[in-house]
């Protein structure tokens, strides 16, 4: 087959041309001396840089207006250090709620407990030890109860254990924090996936009856989130699929989300965070994909210059 004759094709004048990046968009290298706003400005204005711009913006907006910022977690988002970021949110009234799995819950006990979490999983179960420990059986047993029983449900019932408990740690607890500041904490578990359940002392009728008080205490959350940010931070399964179960409810009873803002930090895009988070519920949806303990970090950075202290807002939890 002969090669295509190109002589003859058409040009035309490069300045002419529709483009999408200009040299206005490029980033600038940074002083050693460069403030958090400062460095805002030298960001390339493209993809996640502006996408990052654009979350900080509707979090200042909403505390602005007084609109809901709600947080859901996955465990990881604990395991890699970044509760004490939450645990600012919460102290300077930027979030008014916060939602996890059941593994998450269990990172932030056990941080507060112990100063350490996440045990050698492999190494564990060779010996049989894996999920053993008593202290954290122990204490999602008594919350579990406790918030059953009270109509506290989970995360309350759990934030005030280790609250009064005075454990060691408290202060870096995301679910104590929620508890002092009596802003709804929910804890959503999956009965089978998280290692309290395998412990002949933790009912199975309480924690669920407790995660199911949680449940609707969300969808009392969600009702309030119209014009509001949801950010769900490393959870690709069960905060998505609980959301967008809250979402169904409210809706259900008329309410408006029309205003409501989806946002994702994970690191990789999920079927369920694309469809649950950013897209079903929402017309508005904005992902950033990067490490944890990177995005989360830079996200709280990128805060700090345009949001002072706001207060906490009115907002009933189950305290």
């Amino acid at each position: 087959m002969e090669p295509f004759d190109l002589h003859g094709i058409q040009t035309y004048d490069l300045q002419s041309r529709a483009s999408k990046v200009f040299i206005n968009d490029l980033g600038t290298p940074v002083s050693s001396d460069t403030t958090i706003e400062e460095w805002l400005k030298t960001l390339p204005k493209q993809l996640a840089a502006k996408d990052l711009l654009r979350v900080k913006d509707h979090i200042q907006r909403a505390n602005a207006e007084e609109k809901l910022v709600a947080v859901a977690i996955g465990g990881h988002v604990i395991k890699t250090g970044c509760g004490p970021y939450l645990v600012d949110w919460i102290e300077r009234g930027i979030i008014q709620s916060i939602s996890m799995n059941g593994a998450a819950a269990i990172h932030d006990f056990e941080l507060a407990c112990a100063g350490k979490t996440s045990e050698d999983v492999g190494a564990q179960l060779k010996i049989g030890q894996f999920g053993m420990a008593r202290e954290t059986a122990d204490a999602f047993a008594i919350a579990a109860r406790d918030g059953a029983i009270y109509d506290r449900g989970l995360g309350a019932a759990l934030g005030r254990y280790i609250e009064e408990s005075a454990l060691p740690y408290r202060n870096i607890s995301v679910v104590a924090t929620a508890w002092r500041h009596r802003i709804p904490c929910t804890i959503h578990v999956a009965l089978g996936t998280d290692i309290v359940h395998m412990h002949p002392h933790v009912s199975g009728a309480a924690m669920g009856e407790a995660s199911m008080i949680d449940f609707r205490i969300l969808c009392r959350v969600v009702s309030k989130l119209n014009g509001g940010v949801w950010l769900n931070l490393g959870s690709a399964v069960i905060m998505p699929e609980v959301f967008l179960k809250a979402v169904a409810v409210v809706k259900n009873f008329g309410y408006n989300l029309d205003d409501l803002v989806c946002v994702n930090f994970d690191k990789e895009a999920k079927y369920r965070t694309q469809m649950n988070v950013l897209s079903r519920p929402t017309n508005e949806g904005i992902q950033i994909i990067g490490h944890h303990e990177l995005l989360i970090p830079l996200l709280s950075a990128v805060l700090k210059p345009g949001i002072a202290n706001v207060g906490t807002m009115p907002l009933a939890s189950a305290a």
